[in-house]
């Protein structure tokens, strides 16, 4: 008898020995970082229980003790203040920073861009292909803008060009509505602040023509150039006759260039047989086109032309003989380019 109670005296203490051992390894993983070779995202579904929770990344090889990361989130009374939401979980961090992740809300955020210049059409067709994105609309929206709370306003130009972040599960058209509302911020500003000699309506006027502006450079800094040159033209009485917005009313027939019956060819979009500004914004264009535009660059140049320099800059001319000149000099270097040499 006395043999067999000291053989279960020595199992108990043996058990207590290993849950002792268990207990301190499990204390000890709390502070150690976690063993992946790359971050790997985790959804925590709305009212999953936290043991749950513990199991799944258990078994993902995420956490090597889920039972004491279970212990140590109801010891300290958080395992049912964990927040629901995807996560990224990185190599290096700890089962306890892990938790102090979820309990934050620290959920991942994807990102969205949308691209100076672009047209609405190029940004729905970004978002389908967006896989973070929830499209809940089709690809061709009947009337976007109504869909998103806007009755009556046209969709083109009502997107501000930036990055946004939004978590998993966020649909197309929450983006939208928050990619709407930063416009709608950055134009009240802009309007606001405005030159007070900005010869404009009002400011559906600076955002049409702040989309022609954005259209016509890629350099920053001609921006406002641009815009004194166009709003020059139309404080003399002069046609805009801007290319891009005659390539917007062109839509899918436009090949890659302007032709001379494109040109001649009138319709609501056509800047070069109608005066004023088109009756929508032709793009979306960028916070800075749009900054630009409410602060001009005063000028006394009407025409422009491309420099030749390859950087994108141009030659702004307030004649018809300098435009000429202008003109001979690129054709020039387009043709001392195209037989090998070096331009002038």
């Amino acid at each position: 008898m006395r043999r067999a109670a000291r053989l279960a005296l020595l199992g108990c203490l043996l058990v207590v020995a290993l849950v002792a051992i268990l207990a301190w390894l499990g204390v000890r993983s709390l502070d150690q970082p976690l063993e992946l070779s790359a971050a790997i995202r985790y959804k925590v579904v709305p009212g999953a229980r936290f043991v749950r929770v513990a199991a799944d990344l258990g078994a993902l090889g995420v956490l090597p003790y889920p039972r004491a990361w279970v212990w140590f989130a109801r010891w300290k009374g958080e395992a049912a203040t964990v927040k629901a939401g995807e996560y990224e979980i990185e190599p290096g961090l700890t089962p306890r920073s892990l938790l102090a992740k979820m309990v934050k809300g620290e959920v991942l955020l994807h990102g969205f861009t949308i691209v100076d210049g672009w047209r609405v059409e190029d940004m729905l067709a970004a978002l389908h292909r967006n896989p973070d994105v929830r499209v809940t609309l089709p690809a061709q929206p009947e009337d976007l803008m109504a869909t998103l709370g806007f009755e009556g306003l046209a969709a083109e130009g009502q997107f501000l060009p930036q990055t946004y972040k939004f978590e998993s599960g966020t649909t197309d058209v929450q983006l939208l509505q928050q990619a709407h509302a930063a416009l709608a911020r950055e134009l009240a500003a802009d309007w606001q602040g405005r030159d007070p000699r900005l010869a404009l309506a009002d400011p559906a006027a600076l955002l049409t023509l702040a989309s022609i502006v954005e259209k016509e450079s890629a350099v920053a800094q001609e921006l406002p150039k641009i815009a004194g040159l166009y709003l020059h033209r139309l404080t003399l009485g002069m046609r805009l006759q801007a290319d891009p917005t005659v390539i917007y009313g062109l839509k899918d027939r436009y090949d890659g260039s302007l032709h001379s019956v494109d040109l001649r060819t009138d319709g609501p979009y056509n800047s070069y047989t109608r005066s004023g500004l088109p009756p929508t914004p032709i793009c979306l264009p960028s916070a800075a086109a749009l900054r630009a535009t409410a602060h001009p660059e005063q000028s006394d140049a009407v025409y422009f032309v491309a420099s030749g320099k390859g950087d994108g800059t141009h030659v702004f001319s307030a004649t018809l003989a300098e435009q000429n000149a202008a003109v001979a000099r690129y054709l020039a270097i387009q043709r001392q380019k195209a037989a090998g040499g070096t331009p002038p």
